[in-house]
């Protein structure tokens, strides 16, 4: 591989990829609906030559296939597509047109970057072996279903041998590359609990079955499952983000409804922390002769783990674009999991945090904003990764 030269001609295509991106940041698309987002992508990589799936399953999910005449490995490299519910709060003169919708988690820079990737391996071909596949996906931000697992269902990962991701994110500095072996991000798991007790007046609480007393018991021995129950050494979070009931100061209502995530990176300490919930409900609703329901969503994202010999091997080639740091596993949670499942590969992050520019907000603040100084090494490492990987022996 000649890094020189793809250095080089990365810097010639650095003002289309950054084209590319404020395009798709002025018109932002939210999960399953991003269509223009996916035209786009189609019409790019059709330009390039590179055979085009659309579709693939779902009607949003776009496949880019690059063989070469080479036998060597298949590397897939993927780019989440969707935006969020979010009003942009920037003064960016490319700031999002569409009312309610913005790309505050750095998407728009994703399909930028994997297709200045696509710009590069074309023009590269010949220090490529076997086959690339871009992999340009919908719905990460849905956090259930999502856009991974109905394409890896439709075959997109069939016969895969390696599979790379990068998300830009503000934790660090603009340029720095980081990853870790193993656990990366955690599985996050949704839960709803309902408790239906009796109401009444607010003036005789005895003749009734309080689902609001009986909320706040649960939510403190929820919260006692962190400090009493999982390992302290553990990366593990539980939080209840909604509690909705009661319509007047004077009546004590039927129900209570809450709502909340638990994030973990250890299979076996998520079970654990599942089965406290529930019997901690249970057990209090019993008491107060109360009702109740516990659901956790079904079919979450897995954790996140990436290979640690491939890992090891990701982390070389990008000491050779820029800067690389060792990151500790995060809380947040991504759908590439599943991607991981399938194929050895290593989800990374890169840095856009820049104070100069005013790039200090984090990932999904309605005034994130990117260093497009670091779009040209997002391609760059995505092209690294696959000309190395299908080399490989």
């Amino acid at each position: 591989m000649n890094l020189q030269k793809l250095k080089n001609d990365v810097l010639e295509i650095e003002d289309e990829i950054i084209r590319i991106r404020r395009q798709i940041h002025e018109y932002p698309e939210l999960s399953y609906k991003e269509y223009n987002t996916a035209k786009l992508v189609s019409e790019v990589l059709k330009k390039l030559g590179i055979e085009v799936r659309t579709g693939v399953g779902l009607p949003t999910a776009v496949v880019g296939i690059l063989k070469t005449s080479r036998p060597g490995k298949v590397v897939a490299l993927r780019a989440d597509m969707d935006a969020l519910p979010v009003e942009e709060m920037t003064d960016l003169p490319f700031k999002s047109k569409v009312k309610g919708v913005m790309h505050a988690c750095g998407h728009d820079a994703h399909v930028a970057m994997l297709l200045g990737a696509a710009m590069l391996l074309v023009k590269n071909i010949d220090m490529l072996a076997g086959e690339v596949r871009f992999i340009f996906q919908p719905a990460e931000e849905d956090g259930g279903l999502g856009g991974a697992k109905p394409m890896i269902e439709a075959g997109v990962m069939d016969g895969v041998d390696y599979v790379f991701g990068i998300h830009i994110s503000s934790r660090y500095p603009a340029g720095v590359f980081a990853t870790r072996k193993g656990a990366i991000m955690a599985t996050p798991d949704a839960f709803k609990i309902t408790v239906h007790g009796k109401g009444g007046h607010g003036s005789a609480p005895h003749e009734t079955i309080d689902p609001i007393y009986i909320s706040l018991l649960i939510a403190n021995a929820i919260y006692g499952i962190t400090a009493r129950q999982i390992d302290p050494v553990q990366p593990f979070v539980i939080s209840i983000t909604s509690i909705h009931s009661g319509t007047k100061d004077n009546i004590i209502p039927d129900d209570a409804v809450m709502e909340g995530t638990i994030r973990s990176l250890d299979e076996n300490v998520r079970k654990k922390a599942l089965n406290y919930v529930k019997r901690i409900v249970e057990s209090i609703c019993s008491i107060y002769n109360a009702e109740c329901k516990v659901e956790f969503m079904q079919d979450v994202y897995p954790i996140t783990v990436n290979d640690p010999e491939v890992t090891e091997e990701v982390m070389k080639i990008l000491s050779g674009i820029s800067k690389v740091e060792e990151t500790e596993p995060i809380l947040g949670a991504e759908d590439f999991s599943r991607f991981l499942q399938k194929a050895k590969g290593t989800y990374f992050f890169l840095g856009t945090r820049n104070e100069e520019k005013g790039c200090v907000y984090p990932n999904h603040s309605s005034k994130f904003c990117v260093d497009e100084s670091v779009l040209k090494l997002g391609a760059l490492a995505h092209a690294a990764l696959a000309i190395h990987f299908t080399n490989k022996k």
